[in-house]
């Protein structure tokens, strides 16, 4: 693995960076308070070839890997900017089809979630299951040569903007009678699907929805890959997901942080002299930028393994990639809150939404207790404690 990233990356980091200047937090802000998306942002990413990095040449992607698309991320964030649906649209559907799909699912969806003319929600999380997956109830059922799916969903993203669903659901095992998970392409119009805004004390411009679905009719050909690979193929959606929270938490932190020590070289109050020549200032600051470096250097060990196909590998790194950036982004927004005291919350700093914003990066969309679960089963070999 080498620390330096190639040319072509750096070129790629810049160019974003560049255009997240040119819309920043003003621009996210504004959109947030008017509960509009950022629909100016994701289509100028969009036709600049972004938001489709990873997805293969041949469907009007990058060809690139999850590194590049978790730059982007990065970058976008880091300038106040960040696009939630990236995590979702591009990198755990684009990826779920682009390795499971066939050929004429990939080249149904594939131009559109590179290109940014089509977005694609995830509905796995279900109001009486929580965080435990294995506990979804939403069904599909076979009716000839269709499938009837009724359930529902809480706590999906994005659903006002995306044209279709990747559903995580279950359908009955023909010879045994249980259970089995599959995954559905549900398009947003389908007579059945519903949808209710979720009303959330956040100021984001990605809002989040109950769905609801009653024998909702879709064709075979909405099957993702295979019923008895579901599994499989879920969790290779997942690593994707982890990997681009962790680039979103990360570039929140360092966004936070440019303006926490912003203020503390330019802000005077004792003797004429900066606030940052105080330890009790310079220290959490400095301590912040250490820990969203540490969560980024895990977060780009996750990438790279990702990329390699050792998916196992990945899924560790991916989740101590999550749970660090998560806590390392936390701490950056909180101390630079802090730095810019009152001014923390005043509009006109840009700093103040990001306190519930940064917090959901501990929960979503993976808590940190479930990841704590995962390292202390998987990595230490500890016995199951749930």
């Amino acid at each position: 693995m080498s620390f330096t990233e190639t040319e072509e990356q750096q070129a790629l980091r810049a160019a974003v960076a560049q255009l997240g200047a040119k819309y920043g937090y003003a621009y996210s802000s504004a959109k947030a308070r008017a509960d509009q998306s950022q629909d100016e942002l994701w289509a100028e990413a969009g036709q600049l070839g972004y938001l489709g990095v990873n997805l293969p040449e041949e469907y009007g992607g990058g060809g690139q890997g999850m590194y590049e698309l978790a730059i982007v991320e990065e970058e976008l964030s880091a300038a106040g900017c960040g696009l939630l649906m990236m995590v979702v649209s591009p990198a755990i559907c684009g990826t779920v089809i682009t390795r499971f799909g066939t050929d004429e699912q990939k080249g149904r969806w594939l131009p559109g979630l590179a290109d940014g003319s089509s977005i694609m929600a995830f509905g796995i999380t279900e109001p009486d299951a929580g965080s435990n997956s294995h506990k979804i109830t939403t069904t599909a059922r076979r009716d000839g040569t269709d499938w009837l799916l009724s359930g529902q969903k809480v706590f999906i993203s994005g659903v006002d903007v995306a044209d279709n669903v990747l559903i995580v659901c279950r359908t009955e095992d023909a010879r045994t009678g249980t259970l089995k998970p599959v995954l559905l392409v549900v398009p947003t119009d389908s007579p059945g699907f519903e949808k209710t805004k979720i009303d959330m004390d956040l100021v984001a411009p990605d809002n989040q929805y109950q769905l609801f679905m009653e024998d909702v009719r879709l064709p075979a050909d909405a099957l993702v890959g295979e019923e008895d690979a579901a599994i499989a193929q879920l969790f290779a959606g997942l690593n994707p997901e982890r990997i681009m929270a962790s680039a979103y938490a990360v570039g929140m932190g360092c966004y936070a942080l440019d303006k926490g020590a912003g203020y503390a070289k330019e802000r005077t109050v004792w003797g004429g002299k900066p606030i940052g020549t105080h330890q009790g200032i310079a220290h959490p600051l400095a301590v912040a930028h250490i820990e969203l470096e540490l969560a980024k250097l895990m977060m780009q060990k996750a990438a790279t393994l990702y990329d390699a196909g050792l998916d196992i590998e990945a899924g560790e790194a991916a989740n101590m990639a999550k749970y660090a950036a998560g806590e390392a982004g936390v701490k950056a927004v909180d101390t630079a809150v802090h730095t810019h005291g009152g001014n923390g919350l005043a509009s006109e700093y840009g700093l103040g939404t990001l306190i519930a914003a940064s917090r959901l990066m501990r929960i979503a969309p993976v808590s940190r207790e479930m990841i704590l679960n995962f390292v202390a089963q998987h990595s230490l070999g500890l016995p199951k404690s749930y």
